[in-house]
């Protein structure tokens, strides 16, 4: 499905990632973890073309991605949900999913109301009314009807109240069961043990682990070494 292989990309002169190597395979959901400035999100860029690699490959279902402009990338079905959530405050939710609206996308209205039923309720207000964690669900379920092969999410759950998070974990677990792929990039290790089948670690631009949710789950020097947790 995606295959990084040793990908160096840099912001300038200042070299961020350092032979960053990760994988995705179908039907899976993988986290990608880390403290903040490790390197994450230069990832999940440098994935989608947005800080191209200056070495390195990236393959999405076998064909070299990395050369590729990000439109391109975006074409496969590679839907990038970035922390910022990029919602349009001035259209109603109704048309900012219509935006996002692909004719030959298996996911309809019908299908994100039922999976975001807050959404279905707020389809007439405008972006901008929608609180924090709605803007979320908004972001996701406009990238759902864009058909993704591969979703990549940024933090989705950042600055989220509990019961929102809840509800959000809730719909990532029933878009797996449609059978998405996900690569998630996360700060709260609650929601990642709930929802993912492996794990990699990056710190200062460089993995440093990967390994199962079992194994994560039970390894304590890990999480407390590389991510600040006992």
């Amino acid at each position: 499905m995606l295959r990084v292989d040793n990908i160096n990309s840099f912001y300038g002169k200042s070299h961020i990632l350092q032979n960053v190597s990760l994988q995705v395979n179908e039907n899976e959901l993988v986290t990608l973890l880390g403290r903040n400035g490790a390197g994450k999100t230069t990832t999940l860029k440098s994935i989608v073309g947005l800080v191209p690699p200056r070495s390195g490959s990236v393959h999405f279902n076998g064909q070299p991605i990395h050369t590729r402009p990000t439109y391109d990338i975006a074409a496969m079905g590679v839907c990038l949900v970035p922390e910022e959530r990029g919602i349009f405050k001035l259209l109603t939710v109704e048309e900012n999913l219509k935006l996002g609206l692909q004719a030959a996308s298996p996911w309809g209205l019908d299908d994100v109301y039922r999976i975001f039923p807050r959404l279905k309720e707020r389809r007439r207000n405008n972006g901008g009314q929608l609180s924090g964690g709605e803007q979320q669900m908004l972001a996701i379920a406009r990238a759902l009807l864009n058909h993704p092969r591969l979703l990549i999410l940024d933090e989705p759950v950042e600055g989220l109240a509990p019961v929102i998070v809840e509800e959000i974990v809730d719909q990532l677990k029933q878009i797996r069961a449609r059978g998405v792929p996900v690569l998630l990039v996360e700060q709260n290790l609650e929601v990642c043990l709930q929802l993912a089948d492996r794990h990699y670690i990056i710190e200062q631009g460089c993995i440093v682990y990967e390994g199962s949710n079992d194994d994560f789950r039970q390894n304590e020097r890990v999480r407390d070494e590389f991510l600040g947790v006992a």
